[in-house]
């Protein structure tokens, strides 16, 4: 028989675990394995006060960070209702159904204040890493490095040429704080410093993002977030953030796309921090054009880091006469020797002016004696269209030379196909988890967030290599 639904009287005592509610194969749980924030009430002991109120547990807000990069929440206004709501969340924040979830506003205060004078956010990447390593999944021995492009919070409209934003003139009381941090990272490569060509305009929210056109669209302002990671199962290692620069149609701007500089410098910065914290030292790095400049390819030689990255070498010539390749390097001479024996120099006599010789630094040229070519027999497979044969030698050539020979192996082929992994992690990091666009503001929320999202990646590599073991069913 149909009839209304009966109203039960409410129970006076009622049991209710969250346990009981989140399921067993829920992604926080899997994640939850692996969360180790046991260390961060002592890591934060200096910047907290012995009087006054009591204050929000450092571990519940970065476990409710974590789960807004997790889930792509990352509004914090957002993020609280979102845990005020849904028990997993709940559950994974250690948050009782009468405990109360903190304003939203706690979060801009120790994000802006308490986590970023102590850089408590990189502390959950390297003990979130440190686990990765004690499971087995980092062997350190070959790595790749990339950078993708984020779009920063800055409105292309907001904006004025460079000449008419003067960073000594801001008001560190009147500024707000992306504008505040920008005069401290001028002077840093990751953020300009490494280009004599400066942007034409300026963004008035984030000075410290660089204008870019790297879709081949409309012009915006953007940040470049660097990994570095592991190729075995591609755990991000460290994670590192700078201003991107880019070519603008009609506006000129370095050419060769990126900062070159900048990214190798950020790799140089990882490659160390990696070294120093887990002891970890590549025998191999494997990236694209973009970091084979003559300085990092001559950098990663010198200490027995094989590079794998493409060469650009516009040595070879078409017309069937003799390339660089088919001259013999005397390196105690510093000469080149020709295929008939013949020498080329830089200099062959010894100038009181010392601006004349070579400068040892960008690319010296060899030069045969006029004299001596126009008698050599092989003239016509040499230079026939000059008088005498010149050849060119790029500043660490001897690096270039190691990255040419390997390669010419079957490592360079494997190493091609893990380097993907990075762009798989880029693709990951936008798609799923949402990071297409910064949410805060100027160099140190750029990293904040790369931060949180290359921990969060890494937690769900922990928990998809490593699943949770099965638990049987009550009878």
């Amino acid at each position: 028989m149909m009839g209304p639904r009966q109203e039960a009287q409410p129970a006076l005592f009622c049991e209710f675990s969250l346990e009981d509610h989140v399921p067993p194969d829920y992604l926080l749980r899997s994640i939850d394995r692996f969360v180790d924030l046991s260390g961060i009430r002592a890591y934060l002991a200096d910047f907290y006060s012995h009087a006054g109120r009591p204050s929000v547990d450092p571990e519940l807000l970065i476990r409710m960070l974590l789960v807004g990069y997790c889930f792509g929440i990352r509004s914090e206004r957002r993020l609280c209702e979102k845990v005020h709501l849904n028990l997993a969340y709940r559950w994974f924040c250690r948050l009782d159904l009468s405990d109360r979830v903190p304003d939203h506003s706690t979060f801009s205060k120790n994000r802006h204040g308490r986590f970023r004078d102590s850089e408590l956010l990189r502390h959950p990447f390297e003990t979130t890493l440190a686990r990765c390593i004690d499971e087995g999944l980092v062997s350190g021995q070959r790595m790749a490095v990339d950078a993708s492009l984020i779009e920063a919070d800055a409105n292309k409209q907001n904006s004025s040429p460079k000449e008419d934003w003067d960073a000594r003139q801001i008001n560190p009381a009147d500024a707000p704080r992306a504008v505040r941090e920008y005069p401290d990272v001028l002077d840093q490569a990751a953020f300009g410093a490494a280009s004599e060509v400066q942007p034409k305009f300026t963004s008035h929210s984030d000075p410290a993002s660089l204008c870019t056109a790297a879709r081949k669209g409309p012009a915006f302002f953007g940040y470049s977030d660097n990994y570095l990671i592991d190729t075995d199962h591609g755990v991000i290692v460290d994670v590192e953030g700078e201003a991107e620069q880019k070519t603008i149609r009609g506006i000129v701007f370095p050419p060769n796309g990126s900062i070159r500089q900048a990214e190798a410098g950020s790799t140089k910065t990882m490659l160390r921090r990696v070294k120093a914290r887990f002891d970890r030292h590549p025998e191999r790095l494997i990236a694209d054009t973009a970091y084979g400049t003559g300085p990092m390819r001559g950098w990663l030689v010198d200490r027995k880091i094989a590079p794998h990255i493409p060469v650009i070498d516009k040595s070879g010539r078409n017309d069937g006469t003799w390339t660089r390749a088919d001259f013999e390097w005397d390196a105690e001479n510093d000469q080149y020797i020709c295929p008939e024996g013949h020498e080329l120099k830089q200099v062959r006599r010894n100038y009181s002016d010392p601006t004349r010789g070579p400068t040892g630094k960008g690319t010296a040229r060899y030069r045969a004696l006029k004299e001596v070519c126009q008698a050599c027999p092989s003239k016509a497979m040499c230079c026939p269209n000059a008088d005498a044969r010149k050849i060119t030698r790029e500043e660490h050539e001897d690096a270039r030379q190691v990255a040419r020979q390997i390669a010419r192996t079957d490592q360079y082929v494997i190493s091609m196909k893990p380097r993907k992994k990075v762009e798989r992690l880029f693709a990951h990091l936008k798609r799923i988890l949402g990071l297409n666009r910064l949410r805060l503001r100027g160099p140190c929320g750029a990293n904040d967030e790369f931060l949180l999202a290359a921990t969060v990646q890494n937690l769900r590599k922990l928990a998809k290599i490593l699943p949770a073991p099965q638990q049987l069913g009550k009878a």
